[in-house]
């Protein structure tokens, strides 16, 4: 395989990763004279504020994702490969892909973040996360055989390990997914499954911490939590989950819940690319940036959003939370900072705006903060609406998911409760076997030190031991 794009006169801006802000920055760079390159795993951006709808069967995937392809037809001077980034080679100016290598004039990471399990391999291998479209369409599968499998199960006990949810992590995530199947269970459940008793379904809300929503004021924190119980959800604070044994998630002290719907969003972490000293990784394995978004210790070499952690804002010390508008204001900054440097100019330095945080916990029911203003319940479930609406990408999806959202909220119901199990082609399957044990820069690596060498290894590893495991 083979990137198959020459390089010309003009400069080459590599982008990793097609989120809000590699979005951005490649939206900014129109006319801007440079050689866009963008890569992402993926072939479509994908709006993450609305991926719990997708699990919860609200909406569908099509309508949170949009082509990078056709966001940016007839655009000059842009390509896009779908191609996972694997490593990076400063003094080469060139980057390894699971197709192959691409040469780079300047460089951004911008592939934001993945799950974060902490360390416990046991946990990541048996909990479902809820990062991206696909593992959303995997928990909406797996909660409606779940729910199917209930019907027809021998014993009362795998009944209500069938019917128990344990969400774990209070955040906007888990406060989002645990009110949306709390309206699940009230209105789907009495309609779709009339002989199952509404009454034997319990959802849980685990949090480490001592409230919900930490990112968020205590205000907003109690009113979500009031929210979430009078809608029947059960709320365990200061409850640490050590682990999942026999479809039973355990807790630090001793306790236990039988369930076999484990979802897990109780933290993030960024995406590892290879060969990044170790002294430039961060908090959360992020990479460290100066107030440029420059990586520490490199002219030509950036990083945006939720992969990079900036410590020069004096405003945010321990660095920028990692919301979707941190990553749009930061893309649109480098964008110009990247024409100023070619020009021979000074940058400028990043000044976060803080625009608020909000979360939904289900209808007429949100938080929503903005500098001073403090709102909660109907009207600032409005506002919810109108922010999430106007950002999603596509005239199509806007009105969609607006139609979707007005239809739900008269009728209690939708009509996109299938369970669909995708199987990839064989032609398919062996091309990811092939990409996963190739293009790990072996002859590059021939030439770099042991340590170098192993860690890009390790890489390989985890990449063939996660193919195996989505078979």
């Amino acid at each position: 395989m083979s990137l198959n794009i020459a390089k010309n006169e003009k400069k080459r801006v590599v982008i990793v990763g097609g989120g809000f802000g590699g979005l951005t920055l490649a939206n900014k760079l129109k006319k801007s004279g440079f050689q866009v390159v963008l890569f992402d795993k993926n072939n479509y951006h994908q709006f993450p504020p609305l991926i719990y709808q997708v699990s919860s069967a609200g909406i569908e995937p099509s309508s949170i994702s949009f082509p990078f392809r056709k966001n940016f037809q007839r655009r000059k001077n842009f390509f896009f490969r779908m191609a996972e980034v694997r490593a990076v080679f400063p003094e080469r100016k060139m980057i390894q892909t699971s197709i192959g290598k691409a040469e780079y004039d300047y460089l951004v990471f911008a592939a934001g973040t993945t799950s974060n399990f902490f360390g416990n391999k046991h946990i990541e291998a048996e909990a479902m996360p809820m990062k991206t479209v696909s593992e959303a369409m995997g928990l909406r599968n797996a909660i409606l055989a779940n729910l199917e499998r209930a019907l027809t199960c021998a014993t009362k006990l795998e009944q209500q390990e069938l019917l128990n949810v344990v969400i774990v992590g209070g955040g906007a995530t888990g406060v989002e997914i645990a009110g949306v199947l709390s309206e699940m269970k009230r209105f789907v459940l009495p309609n779709d499954y009339p002989d199952l008793p509404t009454s034997l379904m319990h959802i849980y809300l685990v949090e480490a911490g001592p409230r919900l929503l930490s990112a968020m004021s205590e205000e907003s924190s109690r009113h979500a939590e009031q929210f979430l119980r009078e809608m029947g959800v059960n709320i365990l604070l200061n409850k640490m989950v050590v682990d999942y044994q026999d479809h039973k998630v355990m807790l630090g002290d001793g306790s236990e819940i039988a369930t076999r719907t484990f979802i897990w969003v109780s933290g993030v972490k960024g995406v590892t690319i290879g060969n990044i000293p170790k002294e430039v990784m961060g908090r959360g394995n992020r990479i460290k940036v100066d107030a440029y978004n420059r990586v520490e210790g490199y002219d030509n070499i950036f990083a945006i959003g939720d992969q990079c952690i900036q410590l020069a804002d004096e405003d945010y010390p321990n660095g920028h939370p990692q919301l979707a508008q941190v990553a749009i204001q930061q893309g649109k900054l480098l964008a110009k900072n990247l024409v100023r440097i070619s020009k021979g100019k000074e940058p400028k330095a990043f000044s976060y705006t803080n625009l608020g945080a909000m979360a939904t916990v289900g209808r007429n029911r949100a938080v929503a903060e903005f500098s001073k203003i403090k709102m909660h319940g109907w009207f600032a479930w409005v506002v919810w609406l109108v922010v999430h609406l106007r950002s999603i990408l596509g005239v199509r999806n806007k009105l969609v998911v607006f139609l979707n959202w007005v239809w739900n909220y008269f009728t209690y119901d939708q009509s996109l409760r299938m369970i669909v199990y995708s199987r990839k082609a064989k032609e398919i399957r062996e091309r990811e076997r092939i990409e996963a044990n190739t293009h790990w820069a072996e002859d590059i690596l021939k030439e770099e030190s042991e340590d170098t060498a192993a860690s890009i290894m390790a890489l390989k590893n985890e990449a063939l031991e996660e193919l195996d495991r989505l078979k």
